[in-house]
């Protein structure tokens, strides 16, 4: 960090929440400024057609720690933060989504524990939510398959409230749509002091939410993925060798049987036996599986272009 560097950076991605940025940028200014906490806003525009970046550019002259990212097209939340985290200067970054459904009074307290009791992470906790059923259920279920998987105690996994120590940010990187699983990310890479802090959840005020259940879907999916990734990303060799192997051991065993038998009895052609084309399958799937670890080493040596985001203009 240098001398000029802020001690709160607040990551913003948004999607078409033109009305509520003014609103959102007030409120964490005036709590910025009567806390004493220089500060940096970094909205980052994923792609809206609301005329958000126009929104952006004008509050941009009105607070002189504004700053601005935008997409040429949607990428999603997760590539919006991976771009916040790399703009990123403050001693203490904190994420909130821009419907102000997250209050900016938390970002206090929020920068206390990061600064003042350790913490690595520490993750919202939205206890009331003002959502409706079709979405806090799917939530719940998916937040219970995660804590259980994780073994991170965690209530609330995908809250947009979060705040992180600014070695955190830099040493993770948030792909696909692996923003819901930041804590587990967090973990993998060796940061194990994760709090949790019980924050106001407020009811949208202006737009709709972009929730749907296709969502909760994805994010079970996305919850199979990480986990490989971070066991096996880096060596996925070590996840489709041994299966693969295990597999062509056990068809090379049948074939062999089967040559045996053949030799000795001379009773029945090998291909007469179901047995056989049990044999011969597990070969074939265990060569693919061994022949699979290959090329995700191959991938894997040539993956820097995963997070290669078009931004089409920046404010400094």
């Amino acid at each position: 960090m240098t001398m000029t560097s802020p001690e709160v950076s607040l990551v913003v991605p948004l999607l078409n929440e033109r009305e509520s940025l003014p609103e959102l940028c007030e409120w964490i200014v005036r709590v910025c400024t009567n806390n004493n906490l220089t500060y940096e806003v970094i909205f980052v525009d994923d792609g809206s057609s609301d005329g958000s970046w126009e929104t952006i550019k004008k509050l941009a002259t009105q607070y002189a720690g504004i700053r601005g990212v935008r997409f040429r097209r949607n990428y999603g939340k997760s590539a919006a933060l991976n771009v916040g985290f790399q703009e990123a200067r403050g001693r203490v970054v904190i994420t909130m989504d821009a419907d102000l459904q997250d209050s900016p009074d938390e970002i206090p307290a929020l920068y206390e524990m990061i600064t003042k009791e350790g913490y690595d992470l520490v993750s919202g906790w939205k206890k009331k939510r003002y959502d409706p059923l079709s979405k806090t259920l799917p939530t719940k279920l998916f937040n219970v398959v995660t804590r259980m998987v994780s073994g991170i105690k965690l209530h609330d996994f995908n809250c947009g409230l979060k705040a992180y120590d600014a070695s955190v940010i830099k040493s993770i990187e948030v792909f696909g749509e692996m923003h819901r699983y930041i804590p587990l990310l967090v973990k993998q890479a060796g940061f194990t002091k994760i709090g949790e802090k019980v924050v106001v959840h407020r009811p949208r005020k202006y737009g709709h939410s972009k929730f749907g259940l296709n969502r909760f879907v994805n994010g079970l999916l996305d919850l199979f993925t990480i986990i490989f990734l971070t066991r096996f990303g880096k060596k996925p060799m070590h996840f489709f060798g041994p299966w693969g192997l295990l597999l062509f051991a056990t068809g090379f065993a049948i074939a062999a049987y089967l040559a045996v038998a053949k030799l000795v009895f001379e009773q029945y052609k090998m291909t007469d036996r179901p047995i056989f084309y049990l044999g011969l399958l597990c070969m074939i799937v265990g060569s693919q599986l061994f022949l699979s670890g290959f090329i995700g080493e191959l991938i894997l040596r040539n993956s820097a272009e995963r997070n290669n985001y078009i931004i089409q203009e920046k404010l400094s």
